[in-house]
């Protein structure tokens, strides 16, 4: 890594810089310093703003859950970079604590009523628009589902079928939000198993948030996709903040988000995922 730039850093003498995996956005190192280990992303041809998003996300997150300390951000050349604390942590802790830390953000809700966040955030390629609705409905269709589906056909990756399947899902979402009460509730934003770990105590730890306001369930549903998330981890969640009934049916379609979330960044790789969960979504009789 390029002696200037870490000079630039002025967090003391570097002593060795190890490449950090686990992700897919941006290039993430760890740092051995004289004032201690810390974290550093890098966004190649960005702007800092690229990571203005989640440092507000952590500091959002940091009033109920352990988070990273936000130490620099700026550029250097045609790079962003975010610095932050470097946290000990192990892959096993206290997934019961861990489920309820994300009931008691779910509990924050937007001072006014409304979905969304001030800003927008960039993952990749795709820029998640979070300009405020009163609709959930409307939000997650035009502002979540729609832009991943319109990334997705510039691709060449969306037929006439898939196009006709994803149509008649998104009747069947409407019908459902008609009769659920969807909240504006404070939402990590990409919940996958990658992005929470625990401490050496077994406390834990969220980090690389997407925050925005919507439904709670945007966030169960995406800890689904995947797994990486125990029983324990929902038996936390529930005792704190009990989810309605039907949300089995609703994570459904916030499962597909994800999927074609990871279509529009990663290629075909995905495309059976999606078209099944289509499959599954449509079988359901008359959107209940």
């Amino acid at each position: 890594m390029n002696a200037a730039f870490l000079s630039h850093l002025n967090l003391g003498t570097i002593s060795k810089v190890t490449p950090v995996g686990g992700g897919d956005i941006n290039q993430a190192f760890r740092l051995e310093s004289s004032t201690g280990p810390v974290f550093l992303l890098l966004q190649p041809n960005h702007k800092k703003e690229f990571f203005i998003h989640e440092v507000n996300g952590l500091a959002c997150l940091a009033r109920f859950v352990k988070t990273p300390q936000v130490l620099r951000i700026g550029e250097w050349g045609d790079n962003a970079y975010l610095v932050l604390s470097y946290l000990a942590h192990q892959s096993q802790g206290d997934a019961f604590a861990l489920g309820t830390a994300l009931a008691r953000i779910h509990q924050q809700t937007s001072p006014q009523g409304q979905f969304g966040f001030d800003e927008s955030f960039t993952m990749g390629t795709y820029t998640a628009d979070n300009s405020w609705q009163k609709s959930w409905s409307t939000f997650f269709v035009q502002q979540r589902l729609m832009p991943l589906r319109k990334m997705i056909r510039d691709q060449g990756l969306w037929s006439e079928e898939l196009d006709l399947s994803f149509q008649a899902a998104i009747k069947q979402f409407e019908r459902l939000m008609v009769d659920y009460q969807a909240q504006p509730s404070l939402l990590h934003g990409d919940l996958w198993s990658g992005n929470y770990m625990f401490g050496l105590n077994g406390e834990p730890i969220l980090i690389d948030p997407a925050v925005f306001y919507g439904d709670r369930e945007f966030d169960i549903g995406i800890t689904t996709v995947f797994g990486g998330f125990s029983d324990a981890f929902y038996r936390g969640y529930q005792a704190t903040y009990p989810l309605t009934s039907g949300y089995e049916r609703r994570i459904l379609f916030y499962q597909l988000y994800y999927l074609m979330f990871h279509l529009s960044q990663f290629g075909a790789g995905y495309l059976a995922q999606v078209q099944q969960k289509l499959v599954s979504i449509n079988q359901q009789p008359n959107g209940q």
